[in-house]
């Protein structure tokens, strides 16, 4: 019994060293950081999720029905304008084109020889007439003929690169049959959305008539070494997701991005007197920020403030406070509502200037 009795009285006296030994830190550690909110001019840089396509992305079809016959290019190869790419068999296309020939030859023969006894009076201007008509229906047919067999050539529109091929040497293709695609990487679209108040206050913050500098993290969470600039934004907004979707155009000569790539849009919104606080000296109730701000008395009262952007360490406030006002930097743990501090105040230049020492 008495042994219980020892033990419950060092206990007793152990809890009460404890206590008195966190009573002795915190009188110690009484004395807290503040600073001042900090107006200055600054910009944030806000990312999209994008899309990446071809300022040329098209398809390469068949415009005569025949065999393929001789395929001239590989996938992934690049091609100039013009360049023979697939061949259609032509040989039934080159006879209906000299059978045209052979009829428009006849034809302006024919045309001549009406056109002479025409001249000496021996035949009526109508025969004449209907000899000319003749030829140049004859005329129109070869015409047409030539063009049917240029259609079994198919030739690149432009400069680019040939995608996957649809069909293989010796198929037999229709008319309109997908052969392949062909992309134009010299420049690309890159495309994001953006939601409706980061539309409005992009529109707000960028009066100038310069283009908007962008730029493009890859993949592989490098930074495209090119910029880009916004080149368009679309009419509508999305109904469904509240989203507007801009257009940034980058250059591409090593050709390094290709159509279909997925990326981040990196884009800078100037922020013109930005209010700004160390992150550290908020904390969160209910999806709410608060931050501490110690009275002429030296009473410190919670106070929720509006964040209209965020950049490392540092809120950009849109409500909430003025540059008047002393906000606990360090010990918000430490702290009770509506409790009396003592404090150290800090220029807000130098705790800017210094927020990594000030980080946790």
């Amino acid at each position: 019994m008495n042994r219980i009795v020892m033990l419950m009285g060092l206990c007793a006296l152990m809890l009460s060293t404890s206590c008195a030994k966190k009573e002795e830190e915190k009188k110690e550690g009484e004395k807290f950081l503040v600073t001042n909110p900090v107006i200055k001019d600054t910009t944030i840089t806000k990312e999209y999720v994008s899309q990446i396509k071809s300022i040329q992305h098209i398809e390469l079809r068949a415009q005569e029905r025949g065999y393929l016959e001789k395929i001239y290019v590989d996938e992934g190869q690049s091609v100039k304008k013009g360049q023979l790419l697939f061949q259609i068999m032509p040989k039934l296309y080159q006879a209906e084109m000299e059978r045209a020939k052979a009829e428009a030859s006849f034809a302006e023969i024919e045309y001549k020889n009406t056109k002479r006894l025409a001249d000496s009076k021996v035949v009526a201007p109508n025969e004449l007439a209907m000899a000319k008509a003749k030829w140049d229906k004859a005329k129109a047919e070869l015409s047409l003929t030539q063009v049917h067999l240029q259609f079994t050539e198919i030739r690149a529109p432009f400069d680019g690169i040939i995608d996957r091929f649809h069909v293989r040497l010796g198929s037999l293709v229709d008319e309109g049959d997908l052969l392949t695609e062909l992309s134009d990487n010299s420049k690309m679209w890159v495309y994001y959305n953006v939601p409706e108040a980061e539309y409005l206050d992009y529109k707000a913050k960028t009066q100038t008539k310069e283009p908007q500098k962008v730029d493009l993290l890859m993949a592989n969470n490098e930074i495209f070494k090119h910029s880009g600039v916004v080149s368009t934004i679309e009419a509508d907004f999305d109904n469904e997701t509240g989203n507007i979707s801009f257009r940034a155009t980058f250059p591409n000569p090593e050709g390094l991005l290709r159509h279909g790539e997925t990326g981040n849009i990196e884009m800078a919104v100037p922020y013109k007197n930005a209010m700004l606080i160390p992150q550290k000296a908020t904390f969160e109730v209910l999806d709410k920020k608060y931050v501490y701000v110690v009275d002429k008395n030296n009473v410190i009262h919670s106070r929720e403030v509006k964040i209209a952007g965020e950049l490392p360490h540092i809120f950009i406030i849109s409500e909430g406070l003025s540059t008047d006002d002393k906000i606990l930097l360090e010990g918000i743990r430490l702290v009770k509502e509506n409790e009396k501090v003592e404090y150290k105040l800090e220029k807000p230049e130098y705790v800017i200037s210094h927020l990594d020492l000030y980080a946790e």
